[in-house]
């Protein structure tokens, strides 16, 4: 059970077993369904994007499950339970997306969604303003849609506050997927390129520099040890 584009994705792995697939921003009608499937007795495997865990469906089914007190267990477990319940692991899109960049994660970070569906934005700017005065790190997720397509704007004027405008940005599209796109830029031009609902936007701290096509973001290393001097002895 999933979204269509995800399905797609996974289409390869996909043999008898019965797909049922829904639409964008049907997550509480596709998650209930799931459970009433396996309540019955089915195996049902709910596809999720990137990680189910982050900003994906195992939350919301298990707070379906919590809601509805149903008693739940790892698969094999031997205490009574209505469902065997777990998440199989994946790779997060800011993983996914840190990969083409070089290191940019290489420090502490935040991650933060610019959908204000769920969360109102007065919480999501307090929370933008806290990790830009903080000098984490921060990576975007949900930048712009067709129906939200200020939010961007809007958090560049809030870091522009603490950082300068040469803080280099990272912006990835469809990491690992078709068309996908990579793009190392700054703080002062990230507004150039073209955003959307697939895009990870990752902005560095005031420490994180560009090194050619890649961005690093120091983890303490080089003040800490020689590491400069290559074979002949020389940085």
């Amino acid at each position: 059970m999933g979204y269509q584009t995800y399905l797609d994705l996974i289409r390869p792995l996909l043999g008898d077993q019965e797909v049922v697939v829904s639409g964008m921003q049907a997550e509480v009608k596709r998650c209930r369904a799931a459970i009433d499937r396996a309540l019955a007795g089915r195996r049902v495997a709910l596809v999720s994007s990137g990680d189910a865990g982050i900003y994906g469906m195992a939350g919301l089914a298990l707070e379906i499950l919590a809601a509805q007190g149903r008693r739940l267990g790892p698969p094999g477990c031997e205490a009574p339970v209505d469902l065997f319940f777990e998440v199989i692991p994946g790779v997060p899109a800011l993983a996914a997306g840190a990969a083409l960049l070089g290191a940019p994660l290489m420090h502490d970070f935040a991650v933060i969604s610019l959908s204000d569906l769920l969360t109102p934005w007065d919480l999501i700017e307090r929370r933008l303003e806290a990790a830009a005065q903080a000098d984490f790190v921060i990576v975007v997720y949900n930048p712009k849609s067709k129906k939200r397509d200020w939010q961007l704007a809007a958090l560049r004027e809030i870091v522009l506050k603490h950082r300068t405008p040469a803080t280099p940005v990272g912006i990835v599209s469809r990491a690992w997927r078709e068309g996908q796109a990579a793009t190392a830029t700054t703080l002062a031009e990230m507004l150039e390129h073209p955003v959307d609902m697939q895009t990870i936007v990752f902005i560095g701290n005031s420490q994180t520099y560009a090194f050619g096509p890649y961005l690093v973001t120091p983890r303490g290393y080089v003040g800490k040890y020689e590491v400069g001097a290559g074979p002949g002895g020389e940085g």
